[in-house]
């Protein structure tokens, strides 16, 4: 059985696209939830389980096998369960997929620090600074065209839930939490990834962790 390492569920996104690809599998695998910045935080990033990650969250275990990074687990268990399960069957469609999962896995450093998750609070809008609108308006752009070239008659990026969807579905938190104005295309899809079951699943399970992180709960990162 897989051992998925993850940090808290309200804060990391990360976290979160590792265990969204973990899911997508439908096998069983442990969770084992670590939480962020605590006490004990530095002690445990030393141990033999984060070592190869150097002391980052998600990590995955299958026996003597260890994968961190998240798109590196989205492209494990693709290999191990088959890539139906994770990118479009087209081959157009998959490389596009592919793209903006890599864009998304190196890029958007300022929505990244200045609207932070948090799938148990929301803000009051703020103003955003114009590298952020940006950003935001790149996620858009790149949205509406996979929408509207392979989106079909689904309900996600690429008609049926796939890694690019795992890989956005944090940045859909992070919007509902800051209270971002979206295009009516947007907040369709975006209604589309809160409803679908394992995000769902993560935001219920959120709700109920103990840890506060504060510099995550004021609306802004420190």
């Amino acid at each position: 059985m897989f051992k998925l390492i993850i940090g808290n569920r309200a804060y990391s996104s990360w976290s979160m696209r590792g265990w969204l690809a973990c899911k997508q599998s439908d096998d069983e695998f442990e969770e084992l939830v670590v939480p962020m910045f605590d006490d004990e935080w530095e002690k445990r990033r030393e141990g033999d389980e984060f070592a190869p990650s150097l002391g980052k969250v998600p990590i995955l275990w299958d026996g003597d096998i260890v994968v961190w990074d998240s798109l590196a687990i989205i492209e494990f268990l693709s290999d191990r369960y088959g890539s139906a399960l994770y990118w479009p069957e087209d081959e157009g469609a998959r490389a596009v997929a592919r793209s903006m999962a890599a864009e998304m896995h190196s890029g958007f450093a300022n929505l990244r620090r200045e609207l932070p998750m948090n799938v148990r609070k929301s803000f009051t809008p703020a103003k955003l600074s114009e590298p952020v609108r940006e950003e935001i308006d790149r996620i858009l752009q790149l949205w509406a065209q996979a929408r509207a070239r392979f989106g079909g008659t689904g309900d996600y990026l690429f008609g049926d839930w796939c890694a690019a969807d795992m890989m956005y579905a944090p940045v859909v938190t992070r919007f509902i939490t800051h209270g971002v104005a979206m295009p009516s295309f947007a907040g369709v899809y975006m209604k589309a990834v809160l409803s679908h079951p394992h995000v769902a699943e993560w935001i219920e399970k959120a709700q109920d962790e103990p840890w506060v992180i504060e510099a995550y709960e004021s609306g802004r990162a420190a």
